[in-house]
């Protein structure tokens, strides 16, 4: 009987520890990004452009461009070190399907704020004001003005809106090139086929940026367009008012226009100054 005893009150002893370790699994995984615990098992999902030189790039060195440098300061203020970002693809036609389903805490990948995305999720920013314009090349001076286009050959990718909005606004001669990619937009305007490639400022300030391009291109300055680039969120996540903060902080600590610098500078881009957070510019 004394067996039977002892044997009953140690199984009820590990039973009880099973149930304790249990309880402490649950809460460790029930950690969200929005805790911004920084334990050394803690990640943070965030979404980028893979294949946008200056915006957001995958290279054989890890990952780099302004939405980069940006994003890893956000995580930072939220108590994520940049060992503990774990960089997923936001392609354009995923971004709001991916926060919906909560594949990643936040994303910076070129989003202009909209008011159709912005039914669907919810944006912190703006961080930074882009306009739709050209990339030609430096020793081309027969491009002075939007109107210049007419009769030019102009390039976007295709499925890109901005050619056509060039010729339906500005530009009603202007051909209509449409290649697969940006990077061959820009090496047919590099050889003479194509005359200019358009889309934000931005994104044609990183490509430019590029080492073996350097020099070799120029921005046409034309701003047909305004693109308020917003990090979107999870609609209702309380992550919006957090990364607010950290804008704010990254603008006031100078570390925004080192950003803007690093990564855009060399094409001689003239950014507009941080805008102003919740002001979206029409």
């Amino acid at each position: 009987m004394k067996l039977r005893k002892v044997t009953a009150a140690s199984a009820a002893i590990l039973a009880l520890a099973l149930t304790a370790t249990a309880c402490g699994s649950d809460d460790k995984d029930s950690d969200s990004a929005d805790t911004g615990s920084s334990g050394g098992d803690k990640k943070i999902t965030v979404g980028i452009k893979f294949d946008q030189p200056g915006i957001g790039q995958k290279t054989p060195q890890g990952y780099e461009g302004f939405d980069v440098d940006v994003a890893t300061y956000v995580a930072k203020e939220l108590g994520y070190s940049e060992d503990q970002i774990e960089w997923k693809e936001a392609k354009s036609a995923d971004r709001e399907t991916m926060l919906q389903r909560g594949d990643v805490d936040f994303i910076a990948a070129s989003y202009s704020i909209n008011d159709e995305r912005a039914a669907k999720v919810d944006f912190a920013g703006p961080y930074l004001l882009a306009h739709q314009d050209v990339l030609i090349r430096s020793d081309d001076n027969s491009i002075k003005s939007p109107e210049d286009l007419n009769s030019k050959k102009l390039c976007s990718v295709t499925g890109s809106t901005s050619a056509q909005n060039v010729k339906d606004k500005l530009a009603p001669k202007a051909q209509l090139q449409q290649y697969p990619t940006y990077s061959a937009c820009l090496t047919g305007v590099q050889n003479g086929q194509i005359d200019a490639l358009t889309t934000d400022d931005s994104i044609l300030a990183g490509y430019a940026s590029q080492a073996n391009f350097k020099g070799k291109f120029k921005l046409g300055g034309f701003k047909m367009t305004n693109e308020n680039y917003g990090i979107g969120v999870k609609k209702g996540s309380d992550l919006k008012a957090k990364i607010n903060t950290a804008l704010e902080k990254m603008v006031a600590d100078k570390a925004w226009d080192k950003a803007v610098a690093d990564n855009l500078g060399p094409a001689g881009y003239k950014n507009e100054p941080a805008p102003k957070i919740g002001n979206i510019v029409k």
